[in-house]
């Protein structure tokens, strides 16, 4: 699109993390406390605890009440076969999202955003989130809609009972399970929104990196699909198939 990448402090523990092992160790055999375990290794490891000014042992304080959260989920959503779906993401509201760019890392390459702080700072989210940390479960980053134009693929989710992903949500994605941006198959976030134009951001491959950026609503793209949960969890939002 022409536009420039937006700056972070070259010091930033996002950008000067090493590669971590634990953001890229996905095991589809792990069970959900392990899984939950090398998500929270992973932002720590790639300097998100860090960026929210927090130790090892502080940032996992802080998350330690999403164990009995994700214990609940149900099996079947986790264990779903398709290759789109993911069983639960870790999500860090407090966490700006340019800030946390350079986490979504390919390989040894940090990501990057194209949209500028001012901008960001506009999106707001269409559905309700939990102001602390929370879990996004039964993802689906939903290539079926590859060459869609968002705003349908929007219409056809929510008929669906299902909820688009936040623009903080597939930043969250992307960084602890990279292996789901693949070439071809990226995603728009639709449930972020600034209310005043029509742009829908996303998360595409550029340059061999993870872009943060936006696209048109009405704008088709055969590369880019539209990401999706079943609900998110937290202690002050529930969803009813939890035990």
């Amino acid at each position: 699109m022409g536009v420039p990448v937006t700056a972070v402090d070259p010091a930033l523990p996002t950008a000067t993390a090493p590669t971590s092992s634990a953001a890229t160790g996905f095991d589809p055999a792990a069970d959900a406390l392990a899984e939950l375990d090398r998500q929270i290794r992973a932002y720590d490891d790639l300097g998100v605890a860090a960026v929210l000014g927090q130790d090892e042992a502080t940032f996992r304080a802080s998350l330690a009440p999403l164990a009995s959260l994700v214990s609940g989920l149900d099996l079947a959503v986790r264990a779903s076969s398709s290759d789109d779906a993911v069983g639960f993401v870790v999500v860090l509201p407090a966490l700006d999202v340019n800030d946390a760019a350079p986490a979504m890392r390919r390989g040894p390459r940090p990501g990057v955003s194209v949209i500028d702080r001012d901008e960001a700072a506009t999106y707001r989210p269409l559905v309700e989130v939990p102001t602390g940390p929370y879990l996004l479960w039964g993802i689906d980053t939903g290539s079926e809609f590859c060459g869609a134009r968002p705003e349908d693929a929007l219409r056809t989710v929510t008929d669906r009972g299902r909820s688009p992903l936040t623009m903080a949500e597939g930043v969250a994605l992307t960084i602890v399970r990279p292996d789901m941006l693949r070439p071809n198959r990226c995603y728009s976030l639709m449930g972020s929104r600034t209310g005043t134009n029509q742009r829908v951001p996303a998360v595409w491959i550029s340059e061999r990196r993870a872009k943060l950026g936006w696209c048109w609503d009405r704008n088709p793209h055969t590369w880019l699909g539209a990401a999706s949960a079943a609900g998110r969890i937290s202690q002050e939002i529930l969803p009813e198939n939890t035990y």
